[in-house]
């Protein structure tokens, strides 16, 4: 067992180093970090400082996940709960809440939205319960219209996940393909306009980000998940980019040393062989 010992901090506060700590140890860790005698890089962070370290740290928890991970995902999931004790610690030094008030907005939401639940609410499918959620959520934020719930998606998500959402919302109204012949005619009309903007007829960014928008409905659409049907190409094109580069060495070739034609040969002999 790790001896104990206790170590004396400013504003009086006392911290001991334990075996096994819990949530309230990491708050106390926090506000020592904060402290005038504490960290002083952690001193110094506000918001827009740590933003991208939220960012990553949910990232890495999903990257443990994908892996089926435990370990990891352990780990992942205390740096994620890190980012929330100090961005709820900045605002309590402001006075303006602390990391009760964050907890006890949650509850309320959980409970007012699981009627079923809490309330006497009756449901017989997962989809009820759905429709139920985003209808409270409407009421909740005040959104009178659907284009209030399409603004509402948080435009700091990954595009594609954003698209996605937005298409969803806009197709429980109705706005959507009848059939995915539909939404495959719109990508090639996207892809036409595409080709005409290479040529210098038409916006080539605006015509590039119609025609993934329209990638997206047909993955929306066939049920798909358009973002990790690109993390999975890409990590299929860095399969195959690495067995034409170890077929290249093992000729006593680099890479930069093939012609385009000998290296997509070797790109069709890797994907023969998967």
């Amino acid at each position: 067992m790790i001896q104990q010992e206790r170590i004396g901090c400013q504003n009086n506060m006392d911290f001991c180093i334990k075996e096994r700590y819990q949530f309230e140890d990491l708050l106390k860790i926090m506000k020592i970090l904060r402290s005038d005698n504490g960290c002083m890089w952690d001193r110094e962070q506000d918001h827009h400082s740590i933003r991208r370290n939220f960012i990553e740290e949910t990232y890495e928890v999903c990257e443990a996940i994908d892996n089926e991970d435990i370990a990891l995902l352990k780990e992942e999931l205390g740096d994620v709960l890190l980012q929330v004790v100090f961005h709820t610690r900045i605002e309590e030094e402001r006075g303006h809440f602390d990391i009760n008030d964050v907890a006890d907005g949650i509850c309320k939401k959980l409970i007012y939205r699981h009627p079923h639940i809490f309330g006497e609410t009756q449901v017989s499918s997962t989809e009820e319960i759905l429709n139920n959620w985003d209808d409270l959520k409407k009421k909740e934020k005040g959104q009178q219209s659907t284009t209030d719930t399409l603004n509402s998606v948080a435009r700091s998500l990954p595009a594609l996940i954003r698209a996605e959402k937005v298409q969803h919302k806009a197709a429980k109204v109705g706005f959507d393909w009848e059939e995915i012949q539909g939404a495959l005619d719109k990508a090639a009309e996207e892809l036409d306009e595409v080709r005409r903007a290479v040529r210098g007829d038409g916006d080539l960014q605006e015509e590039i980000g119609d025609l993934l928008f329209a990638a997206v409905n047909i993955a929306r659409f066939s049920k798909i998940d358009p973002e990790g049907a690109l993390n999975g190409t890409t990590e299929k094109f860095i399969r195959r980019f690495s067995y034409v580069e170890r077929a290249a060495n093992a000729q006593g070739r680099a890479m930069e040393d093939l012609t385009l034609r000998e290296m997509d040969d070797l790109w069709n002999e890797g994907k023969s062989k998967e």
